[in-house]
């Protein structure tokens, strides 16, 4: 442990040897949360002489999990379980593998990630004879996730075997779907990420003696990035804690940027109120950035109300201030960046992979791609196609599915891939089979494979593969298992004659994942173990090491950092995001807010914020971010200084928009040039106060329209009074 102590500050030494009880510790970005979530570990191990089988450790990521546990086995050694150093959704994927059977599910069921529940409401549609006008899928998977997560009780629908989900009753489209969605998972045995969570928490309900053997069994918790758990994660933290009291949670209010999907960073906030007799220790000095940098971040971080007062600092060496280029469009902003990227690699010497380009939105680098290309610089976007959603590793993946559960979404991936002559039509007759006869169909097709409609096809060489594995497969190693199911169902060949190397290359990574996997685990590895595993990774984001510039959202970047950093695309509207404000108001501008810090502390040492003037994506005139002028001003070094005319402007823009998403009462002028999202542009001509409207003139429409106060689509644009016959 004096190797460990020696790395460490007084503060993180403090945290580490708070054990009992309930600890607090707010860690500011760059300022070895990792570590000392690591020495802590260590320490209840080696010094207090704790198993690692009593500690659950629960990280943000899987990544972050294996990069722990990596850490961890350097200083303890091998031979020690760290299989609880996991996931909310690993944990509760162990749960659920102990006792799912209370609930009528085995303990080898499905997990869905994204893309299988896109191919279940695909399969929904074509059965009810919908398309995309009814809803996309994205629309339909977010109703789904929230009737998940509004109402668990759906739980004891999917767990009763004899429930047939009446859909007659079904309130509207929406509904029927969803009762569809569930009888289709509940014939899989399939769960979904929500599922994970919900399923724990009615098993622990339900059977309390299964809740008081995880209760005993697990001494101390600790919670890494708490300030992203919603409130059923943190339900679940304080029942397991229940028996023995020691909870550590480990956070920063000031970086959650995933409140739009549950996160609550009140939860750290008042944690001291629902644990009055914690510990808090605030570790504040940062070992990242410059001190330029910080004061920026911090003087940005401060115009927050939910938060925790700490003022991060560094004995970093100072460097250059944080530069601010304003462009007078895209093509000068992204001329401007590319300058400086050649500048420090070609003059400085600064590797491309050492810098890194962040936006608020995919859409954003578009222009920035542009650039990039016609400037002759390699980059890499980070966060488009995730390496488990790639096609050729979701079919390799499906292909093992299937031999180990017959499930209907594997079978339809791959019957047809390569090619065996099995179409749409062929799939519609084996659906009507297996609907008639309760049958997967998989099970369809092996009972029917000798049909004259499977006749000119290679559907009985697909079942006698796919049979031959069924029978054998536990008597291979899983990557061996790999190898020869590419060998024997022709997915190798049919890659090798495409002459689509890349994808070779990325199935020939999979393969070493696995056999890396196989060293690294500490029982022997089962293709049903590692098939819910890999589920579990299809959210973590692959960075290599290959030398070019880093492209990549906000949300992407968090937890890494970089040495130079250039945000771009901080105008109004897109940074602040509109449709966030619209949707959540003020909680949305304070997660915008801690969007910028964490984009701006990714910064190792320089950090440059550019804009640009021009048009947005909705026609509106592009005006400079309101985060541009939180920052004290003396900390920012502005390139081609802003025009006060434009300044005042933006700041009139901000706040008629602040007004109309904040407020509801009468919030524009008589003259004032507003933008209706159906309707255009137009003029206000008149208010009409008795009944609550705006009067307005719009270009494109002869007569005048009454728009009420309380609609929160307009925007305004400009406060120059025109005369009622512009």
């Amino acid at each position: 442990m004096q190797d460990v102590f020696a790395e460490l500050n007084e503060r993180q030494k403090e945290a580490v040897m708070s054990t009992e009880g309930y600890v607090r510790v707010v860690a500011g970005p760059g300022s070895g949360k990792t570590k000392t979530l690591t020495a802590r570990y260590v320490y209840l191990v080696k010094e207090l002489g704790i198993n690692p089988s009593n500690i659950l450790c629960v990280t943000f990521t899987n990544k972050a999990a294996q990069e722990m546990k990596k850490r961890i086995r350097k200083t303890i050694g091998e031979g020690y379980d760290t299989g609880l150093i996991t996931t909310y959704h690993g944990f509760c994927c162990r749960v659920l593998k102990e006792d799912i059977n209370r609930l009528y599910y085995p303990n080898n069921f499905i997990i869905l990630d994204e893309e299988d529940q896109k191919a279940v409401i695909k399969e929904i549609y074509e059965e009810l004879n919908l398309d995309r006008r009814d809803g996309t899928y994205e629309e339909i998977l977010k109703y789904i996730s929230l009737r998940k997560n509004n109402d668990i009780r759906y739980v004891k629908l999917l767990s009763d075997p004899g429930n047939n989900f009446d859909i007659n009753d079904a309130e509207n489209l929406y509904d029927k779907i969803f009762k569809i969605y569930l009888k289709k998972q509940q014939k899989i045995y399939g769960l979904d990420f929500n599922d994970l969570i919900n399923f724990t928490i009615v098993l622990f309900i339900d059977f309390p003696e299964i809740l008081k053997k995880w209760q005993i069994r697990l001494s101390y918790i600790q919670v890494d990035e708490f300030q992203d758990s919603t409130r059923k994660e943190f339900w679940l933290v304080e029942q397991l804690n229940k028996e023995h009291g020691n909870l550590f949670v480990v956070g920063d209010p000031d970086q959650t940027i995933y409140e739009w999907r549950g996160a609550n960073p009140q939860l750290l906030v008042d944690f001291d109120k629902y644990f009055p007799s914690c510990k808090t220790v605030i570790l504040e000095q940062n070992y990242r950035s410059t001190p330029e940098i910080l004061k920026a971040s911090n003087s940005l971080i401060k115009k927050n109300k939910i938060r925790i007062e700490k003022e991060m600092f560094t004995l970093n060496n100072s460097w250059i201030k944080v530069i601010h280029y304003h462009g007078k469009d895209e093509k000068d902003e992204i001329k401007w960046i590319t300058e400086r990227i050649k500048y420090l690699n070609e003059n400085l010497g600064v590797p491309k992979k050492n810098i890194a380009i962040l936006y608020r939105a995919h859409y954003v680098s578009r222009y920035i791609e542009q650039g990039l290309i016609e400037a002759g610089i390699d980059y890499t976007i980070y966060g488009g196609i995730k390496f488990f959603q790639r096609k050729e590793i979701k079919d390799v993946l499906a292909y093992l599915r299937l031999i180990a559960y017959g499930d209907d979404f594997s079978f339809s991936r791959v019957v047809n891939q390569p090619s065996r002559g099995i179409g749409k039509q062929k799939i519609n007759y084996l659906r009507e089979k297996a609907e008639q006869e309760g049958l997967s169909l998989y099970e369809a097709l092996k009972k029917y494979h000798t049909d004259s409609v499977f006749k000119s096809t290679k559907a009985t060489e697909f079942i006698e593969t796919i049979q031959y594995f069924k029978i054998n497969y536990r008597s291979y190693a899983v990557s061996e298992l790999l190898q020869d199911v590419l060998k024997r169902t022709g997915y190798e060949e049919y890659l090798r004659k495409e002459g689509d190397q890349e994808r070779l290359d990325n199935i020939a990574e999979l393969f070493y994942s696995i056999v890396s996997l196989e060293n690294n685990n500490e029982e022997e590895l089962t293709l049903e173990d590692y098939l819910q595993q890999i589920a579990l990774y299809t959210e973590a984001d692959r960075v290599d090491e290959k030398d070019s510039v880093k492209l990549m959202t906000i949300h992407v970047a968090k937890g890494l950092e970089f040495p130079y950093v250039f945000v771009c695309g901080l105008s109004e509207d897109i940074f602040p995001s509109t449709r966030s404000l619209e949707e959540r108001k003020e909680r949305a501008l304070e997660e915008e807010r801690r969007l910028a810090y964490v984009a701006m502390t990714r910064a190792m040492k320089e950090l440059y914020l550019t804009e640009s003037e021009g048009i947005t994506r909705n026609g509106l005139k592009k005006y400079p971010s309101r985060f541009l002028f939180e920052i004290e001003e003396n900390l920012l070094n502005r390139i081609d200084r802003l025009e006060e005319e434009l300044i005042e402007e933006t700041k009139k823009y901000i706040n008629r928009n602040d007004n109309t998403f904040f407020s509801r009462e009468e919030i524009f002028n008589e003259g004032d040039t507003v933008c209706h999202p159906v309707f255009g542009h137009g003029v206000i001509e008149k208010i009409d106060k008795d009944n609550g409207a705006y009067i307005i003139r719009f270009e494109n429409i002869k007569t005048p329209r009454s728009i009420s106060f309380t609609y929160k689509g307009l925007r305004y644009i400009n406060s120059t009074v025109t005369s009622s016959n512009s």
